[in-house]
């Protein structure tokens, strides 16, 4: 399990990375002038830029802005330049801004500091905390590809804030991408020396590896140099990438003899980028040659793809003891094993199935078991270089029956990208050249293995696996272990559940997933339960807020008492619905809940102001009518906003008084005309309903958020009961019951006969 962890402050905030930052800082960028003064004609500078994004306070990483860009092939520098603009006027102060550097996957964040999920492997993210307005960052030699950039303002506090009460700061970053690269690149041509000569502007080359090399061999002959150092040359071999950077760097002025560098497992079917510099303190000239030779070329053993007796395909797996038997009167026996030489490697097909969105699912083209041997590892292919499986988390699962794994034998797997590792016999590092890999094992003791990895980079992963014998290595001779895999791409580990809700999120055409938690629960993956309500606290918070709805009930009786039907409708629509928070015992979804909640409060004060106007029928239910969709419409735009509710409840509050002073003025006494009715309950009703709405705007907080509404809910159905006008003057109590009868009536039936004359 890892923890993103959190840099420091101002410019240093890139000291998180370590060596990386020492890379950044040693290496010279690339001068805008040549030897004679002249621009470097090999150098061209280009410009991208996206469009701005409002940031976010952090709660979850739906409020990250991410930005994706594209470095371009032979670039060898990189200037990020950000500005954030904070919004005009001086209530704006300008705010710390975290952003977080990646290449190849968004960046995997943890500013609140939460615990991941078991067997989640996250390395701690490259970040830069702005403190100004304007800042600006060089990475030389970046890796081509996709970068990504993640942008969010400090952690949100818990206050639950009504818009249009308090004034709001709007903050927008704005990344742009300046990439100085080569249009002209000598290329090394393996086991031909390039002679090169350099002054003060550096020599870049480039060399491609071919695929299943196992190993390159760099090496400076024929350094000459007027220096008093031998060969003060220094070679930068390889890209940038963060938040991980393994760029080998190789200084000859300190060398004796030759100067050579050897690079285990380098990256198939990619470019590798080398870079030459002057460290003469002089500006003197040196003369060298450089020479690259692949040692060692590795060739895959293909194993047999005939579907074997113990075909998986159609998820009928039998015993892994009968598949050990098939497998030693079949082809993969020891007859059949692989040999040794000229091979390093065993091969499997594996197969890509694309499933959903952010869905991917590998699978070994007729088997579902690996055979692990001892003289070789075992290698499987997982292709995510389609640049659109970054936004999702790669799963692996290992697991064998403890009959088939021998006593002191183990199982070692590597997963890497780029290249595999092969170098079990010697070390079990998971290093390659330039990627620091992810290990697995399996034992008789432990016969499972799962890795997560979220937000996996672009390209060409490798699992590898082989059977080791630390104590006694000649029991691994007449080994044979299948170990069965899992292998998929998700969009979230186990959808988030049951406390987190998988969220497809997008920026521009690129689809990225996130876990949006609930009931206290927070992480990654909603696993973090450092602040997690119990089950018990739970109920609480649903009875309470349900419960303190049945305080409607006293308007509704009230109202069908006076013969307000459609008000006792309104309030008993209040009374059941009820939004219990981010809570998981939900009688439907949250969004739904609030919505209806929102709307019921709305039309239970329209209802209620219209009535206490009393207007004709006929106008009145026309408003009622008209207001409800006129809430219903506001709410669905922005149910958070305060004038969407309060701008309908202002206007029946204008009518309500345009209809007092109208019946004062034609009466020539105030109204209403009882001074009781003021004291005893327009005054406290008024009160009641004040409070309440002081509470809703500025009090309500995610922690209280439970107790605030519940009180909001009493005083809402308060501030009704002592609002609410008593009944028409010639309607009895209960009026409304006695129009639905319930026993037999003797009806008459009037017939009209009509007679024709003629």
């Amino acid at each position: 399990m890892g923890r993103a962890g959190t840099g420091s402050r101002g410019a240093a905030g890139a000291a998180q990375a370590g060596p990386l930052l020492l890379l950044l800082m040693l290496a010279r960028p690339p001068p805008a002038a040549g030897d004679n003064g002249d621009r470097d004609v090999r150098l061209v500078s280009e410009q991208y830029s996206q469009t701005p994004q409002k940031l976010s306070f952090y709660s979850w990483y739906g409020s990250v802005r991410l930005f994706r860009f594209q470095v371009p092939p032979d670039t060898v520098l990189l200037r990020w330049l950000l500005r954030v603009d904070a919004g005009r006027g001086s209530p704006c102060a300008h705010l710390e801004t975290t952003v977080y550097f990646r290449y190849g996957a968004p960046p995997v964040i943890n500013p609140l500091d939460t615990s991941f999920a078991p067997n989640t492997s996250v390395h701690p993210p490259f970040l830069l905390k702005m403190l100004q307005a304007n800042s600006s960052i060089h990475i030389h030699h970046p890796a081509p590809g996709d970068w990504f950039l993640a942008a969010h303002l400090p952690p949100s506090s818990q206050k639950i804030e009504v818009q249009g009460f308090t004034s709001t700061c709007v903050y927008v970053f704005q990344p742009d991408m300046l990439v100085t690269r080569l249009v002209e690149v000598s290329v090394l041509e393996p086991d031909v020396p390039l002679q090169q000569t350099i002054f003060t502007s550096p020599s870049y080359l480039k060399v491609f590896v071919p695929k299943y090399t196992r190993e390159l061999h760099l090496e400076l002959q024929g350094c000459v140099s007027n220096s008093s150092q031998d060969c003060p040359v220094r070679l930068l071999v390889g890209f940038t990438s963060l938040p991980r950077n393994l760029q080998k760097m190789l200084t000859c002025a300190d060398v004796v003899g030759a100067c050579h560098l050897r690079l285990p497992s380098p990256p198939w079917n990619q470019w590798l980028q080398v870079t030459a510099q002057n460290m003469a303190e002089a500006r003197l000239q040196v003369v060298f040659s450089v020479v690259v030779t692949f040692s060692s070329a590795c060739r895959p053993w293909m194993l047999n793809t005939t579907p074997a007796p113990w075909n998986c395909l159609n998820h009928s797996c039998p015993h892994p003891a009968a598949i050990l038997s098939s497998l030693a009167s079949h082809a993969l026996d020891r007859s059949s094993a692989p040999p040794r030489s000229p091979f390093c490697f065993v091969s499997l097909p594996v197969i890509r199935e694309d499933m959903d969105v952010l869905s991917v699912r590998f699978r070994l083209v007729d088997r579902a078991w690996v055979p692990i041997w001892a003289d070789l590892p075992s290698v499987l292919r997982l292709h995510l270089n389609t640049g659109m499986d970054s936004g999702g988390s790669l799963t692996i699962t290992l697991q064998a029956n403890q009959s088939v794994i021998p006593n002191n034998t183990s199982v070692l797997g590597c997963l890497n990208a780029a290249a595999p590792f092969l170098s079990f016999n010697t070390s079990f590092t998971c290093t390659t050249a330039f990627f620091q890999g992810y290990p697995l094992s399996l034992s008789a003791s432990s016969r499972k293995a799962d890795l997560v990895i979220p937000f996996p980079e672009t390209d060409s992963w490798y699992l590898s696996l082989q059977l080791v014998c630390p104590q006694s290595p000649g029991e691994c001779e007449q080994a044979l272990v299948p170990v069965e895999t899992t292998l998929s791409v998700v969009p979230c580990l186990n959808d988030c559940r049951p406390y987190g809700q998988c969220l497809l999120l997008r920026r521009h055409g690129y689809l990225y997933a996130g876990c949006s938690c609930k009931a206290g629960w927070r992480g990654w993956s909603c696993t973090d339960n450092s602040t997690a309500q119990t089950a018990a606290q739970q109920r609480v918070a649903t009875l309470l807020l349900t419960l303190s709805n049945l305080v409607f009930l006293v308007p509704i009786a009230v109202s069908l008492r006076r013969a307000f039907l459609v008000e006792a409708s309104a309030y008993a629509y209040t009374m059941f619905f009820s939004t219990p928070g981010e809570a998981v015992l939900c009688i439907l979804s949250y969004d739904t809940l609030q919505y209806c909640d929102f709307l019921s409060s709305g039309v239970s004060i329209w209802v209620t102001i219209l009535c206490m106007a009393r207007l004709k029928p006929a106008l009145k239910y026309v408003l009622i009518l008209l207001g409800t969709l006129v809430l219903a419409m506001s709410l669905h735009l922005d149910r958070l906003g305060a004038w969407n509710m309060m701008g309908p409840c202002l206007f029946a509050i204008a009518v309500m008084v345009t209809m007092w002073v109208y019946r004062c003025g034609r009466r020539r006494h105030c109204y209403p005309p009882s001074w009781q009715r003021w004291v005893f309950y327009l005054l406290p009703g008024i009160s009641l309903a004040t409070v309440g709405l002081s509470i809703y705007t500025f009090l309500m907080t995610d922690d209280n958020y439970y107790y605030t509404h519940s009180i909001w809910h009493i005083l809402l159905a308060g501030s009704v009961v002592f609002l609410l006008p008593p009944r028409e003057q010639h309607t009895e109590p209960w009026a409304c019951w006695q129009r639905l009868p319930c026993h037999y009536q003797i009806c008459q039936n009037r017939r009209e006969e009509l007679y024709t004359v003629t």
